[in-house]
């Protein structure tokens, strides 16, 4: 699939999709029913939402170029790893062949930034190579968040702990990464923001060049519906007040500013701005 391609003055992002498809919402948010979703068709449908009510996502990676350093931004589910959803086990999609195709092959990597240690971002981390799990960006350093793995290296629970073991250990143990906290710098332009709630130790990632403003949502957001209902319970979510806290916080932040805000699973268009609507909040395509 093609890249979507943004710049934020002088960087440049990339957006190079593994999978996009549509989600039962309840699945995710149990209160993204049918009919709860329904009754904001007005502004979802048809691109966040299908005919059906489901909830339109995405599963990509951003690849960013500032100052002459090329940043992954989260690395999908991967190939050859088994996984509790059926739809992302054992799969062989083209991600790599993609990200060459986008002008970004493996080798130019320089960073890979995860925003967080869920499966469906630290998957291409690594690679399957004879039997082994080696870095698939073998010239990059991988900012790991230090509070992050401080949980996750130690938690024996198996949704978190298989992802841990196969895409984030093999990395750590060929001493290619490095624990960061909010605030790291990766170039000038280029910084995390501490977002945690979704998991403890949660990034998004923040990008001004040239007066012109970005931030990159990771799990803050999963979907564009939880602008408007930032409260809505996330099955997923470690610290679920907390992170409800962070998801108002986020929305009232970026709200009516300039800020282009890319959503980490927000299907194409992918990047808009959030606004004010009473005492909530809504998302528009850029």
């Amino acid at each position: 699939m093609a890249a979507n391609r943004w710049k934020i003055g002088d960087v440049s992002v990339a957006r190079v999709v593994e999978s996009e498809t549509s989600w039962d919402g309840t699945i995710l948010l149990p209160e993204a029913t049918a009919a709860n979703v329904a009754r904001e068709r007005d502004w979802l449908h048809p691109v966040f939402t299908d005919d059906a009510g489901m909830l339109r996502m995405s599963v990509h990676a951003f690849v960013i170029d500032s100052r002459g350093e090329r940043i992954v931004v989260d690395t999908c589910v991967g190939n050859d790893k088994e996984r509790p959803f059926p739809e992302w086990s054992l799969q062989h999609w083209p991600f790599l062949a993609d990200l060459a195709r986008a002008g970004c092959p493996r080798e130019s990597i320089d960073w890979v930034v995860c925003t967080h240690l869920h499966l469906d971002h630290v998957g291409w981390n690594t690679m399957l190579e004879n039997g082994r799990w080696v870095p698939t960006f073998s010239n990059a350093t991988y900012l790991i968040g230090g509070t992050e793995w401080d949980f996750f290296s130690t938690t024996e629970e198996p949704f978190m702990k298989g992802p841990v073991d196969d895409s984030v250990r093999p990395v750590v143990a060929a001493g290619m990464s490095q624990l960061v906290e909010s605030a790291h710098r990766i170039t000038d332009e280029v910084w995390l923001e501490s977002t945690a709630g979704h998991t403890p130790g949660h990034f998004s990632v923040r990008i001004s060049s040239q007066g012109e403003q970005a931030v990159i949502t990771g799990d803050v957001l999963h979907h564009p519906i939880l602008c408007r209902y930032p409260e809505w319970d996330n099955l997923f979510d470690y610290d679920g007040p907390r992170a409800k806290k962070m998801r108002r916080e986020f929305c009232a932040r970026y709200a009516d500013s300039e800020v282009l805000v890319l959503g980490t699973h927000f299907v194409t268009p992918t990047a808009g701005r959030i606004v004010t609507l009473g005492d909530s909040f809504l998302f528009v395509p850029a």
